[in-house]
């Protein structure tokens, strides 16, 4: 079993700590301000958003990072634009050998690479999702039956034993299985153009109101033709789709997308998505402007991101609630043919 410190204990930091302890692992939390006194009040507690199970509990807290701690594992998941202020403290500690650092990231691992040495950083994304109200942790279940792929991987794309100690680690934790990809940045980088600049800004541009999103075609709409636009400007900016089954997303009409994700937008799932993005806005922001910086140099049009963005930055009024008034355009009888096949998968799927 391994000394674990979560340096950031939000919704993953929460469940996390939960799941790794259970594991048997000594796991110990570090976090600032009120969220540190809510860690020593009462304890990590985490809600199941389907079945309201609660659970408690309870670890030490420790204020800070010193010099000397020792530790086997540092799990750092926080926001990619709280980072600059924690690299610091995790530089000044020469003694851990590996920090996990598990966050949307769209300009890669250099900046921590260059506080912490190569040698001492992997990346990874943390799945599947949740928000915080007050000190409790509202997470979409993480269950034994079906487990929940974390990707992790080295920035160089290596594979050591190290990536494999961490990867056990991680798979320890009941519900979640470790994915050790070579192409991490690649995949966090399409995760960035999958969600950031697409699906965030469709969201505030309906109030972040779950009622104002699903009745809103013409925010449906935009998604729909921002995805590959997103899609094609990280490619000509030398990222690849990753993983590539994501290009399918273009062969879907129109239509057939926007009826199908109307229809996930009533689902438990979107609640959760409402919830996180309200509460990330901050981050949102940040991550766009790498986004943005990322494709800079690849110079691809991208004239339904640039009309998206300007919700993110909250420098344009809300769509309308219920407004249609975006013409919908059909592909060919074969990408009307796929579309229905996806959207026949995608509702079997929404409904469980």
């Amino acid at each position: 079993m391994k000394k674990i410190l979560i340096y950031g204990v939000g919704p993953f930091g929460s469940l996390f700590a939960e799941r790794l302890s259970e594991a048997g692992h000594s796991v110990f939390l570090l976090d600032h301000g009120d969220r540190q006194q809510e860690l020593k009040t009462y304890g990590v507690v985490t809600e199941n958003t389907v079945t309201g199970e609660r659970t408690v509990t309870r670890l030490p807290v420790v204020e800070r990072l010193e010099k000397d701690d020792a530790y086997d594992l540092v799990i750092v998941p926080i926001r990619k634009n709280s980072v600059a202020d924690v690299l610091p403290a995790l530089a000044a500690n020469k003694k851990i050998p590996t920090f996990l650092f598990m966050m949307n990231n769209a300009m890669g691992q250099q900046q921590f690479v260059e506080a912490l040495g190569k040698e001492r950083v992997m990346a990874g994304f943390p799945l599947p999702g949740g928000y915080k109200k007050s000190y409790v942790m509202y997470m979409i279940p993480v269950e034994e039956k079906k487990p929940t792929i974390l990707p992790i991987g080295e920035v160089d794309g290596n594979v050591l034993p190290r990536t494999c100690e961490v990867a056990d680690i991680l798979s320890s934790m009941r519900g979640y299985r470790a994915e050790i990809r070579k192409d991490i940045d690649d995949w966090l980088k399409t995760h960035v153009a999958l969600l950031i600049p697409t699906l965030a800004p469709a969201v505030y541009a309906c109030n972040t109101d779950l009622e104002h999103f699903a009745a809103t075609r013409d925010a449906h709409v935009l998604l729909r033709r921002a995805l590959p636009e997103a899609f094609r400007a990280i490619q000509n900016a030398g990222v690849p789709i990753t993983p590539p089954a994501l290009r399918i997303i273009g062969w879907i009409p129109e239509p057939v997308f926007v009826l199908a994700l109307g229809q996930m937008a009533k689902g438990k799932t979107f609640e959760n998505v409402m919830e996180h993005l309200e509460s990330v806005s901050d981050e949102v922001r940040h991550l766009t402007d790498e986004f943005f910086e990322l494709i800079r140099h690849g110079n691809t049009p991208t004239p339904t991101l640039d009309k998206l963005a300007e919700y993110t930055y909250d420098t344009k009024e809300a769509i309308p609630f219920g407004s249609k008034s975006i013409p919908l355009q059909w592909g060919g009888i074969y990408g009307v043919a796929i579309g229905a096949v996806i959207l026949a998968g995608l509702l079997k799927k929404a409904r469980k």
